[in-house]
């Protein structure tokens, strides 16, 4: 019987790759408008390589693009990137059925928790902006776990929850991070068709569009096991 319901966070609980499009944009027109004599486009287009290199973690984006301009004193052109990236997280929000789901599902009596790669500072930040961070009962995050999600990422979380595969699920939008990693540690999972993997193939026990659909699932899943 299903008892723990693990949740990514990005492109799952909110549109990451929308907003990390839309803050990076202001970063790079705040840059502009402190004088980089460069077009939108051709400073975006410089930064997402720079982000494809180093990866979304890494905490010297726009250090790096201001070396690969060669500006001597960058430190008001990082600075006003950073304030312009982080005053769009004011407008971050979850999708619009996520709250209630979240609320229904922990009314149902399951125990949610967030499984996702990433800092875990950084995932609390989010969870905290997005207003759903008291649904949750504990957030395993890969900068704690020691490794990003695999067969024994999932296996820890299971230990530390001291359960067992089969009373747990996985929702996420990637197949290669949440599907095939959870599935692998024999637990059952859900792909919601968000973001930028949407039209992925997949081999989840079950496929979504809303999170909302979750609902459904568990209530039938409950029904099978009764």
């Amino acid at each position: 019987m299903i008892k723990n319901i693990f949740f990514d966070i990005d492109d799952t609980l909110f549109p990451s790759t929308e907003f990390a499009i839309l803050a990076r944009r202001n970063a790079i027109r705040a840059m502009i408008t402190m004088g980089v004599d460069k077009s939108e486009e051709e400073l975006f287009s410089m930064l997402m390589e720079i982000v494809k290199e180093k990866g979304s973690n890494y905490n010297k984006h726009f250090d790096d693009l201001c070396e690969k301009l060669s500006i001597a004193s960058p430190a008001r052109f990082i600075a006003a990137a950073i304030l312009a990236y982080h005053n769009t997280k004011t407008s971050i929000q979850p999708y619009p059925d996520v709250p209630k789901t979240l609320l229904a599902l922990r009314d149902m009596g399951y125990s949610l928790y967030v499984a996702t790669n990433g800092k875990t500072i950084k995932q609390w930040d989010k969870l905290l902006r997005l207003r759903i961070a008291l649904y949750f009962k504990d957030a395993y995050v890969s900068d704690e776990i020691g490794q990003e999600k695999s067969r024994e990422f999932f296996n820890k979380i299971i230990k530390a929850l001291d359960t067992k595969p089969e009373n747990c699920i996985m929702v996420g939008d990637r197949e290669d991070s949440d599907i095939t990693t959870a599935k692998s540690a024999g637990i059952t999972t859900i792909r919601i068709k968000k973001g930028k993997f949407k039209d992925n193939p997949t081999n989840a026990d079950f496929e979504i569009s809303e999170i909302s659909e979750i609902i459904q699932i568990m209530e039938s899943l409950k029904t099978s096991s009764g």
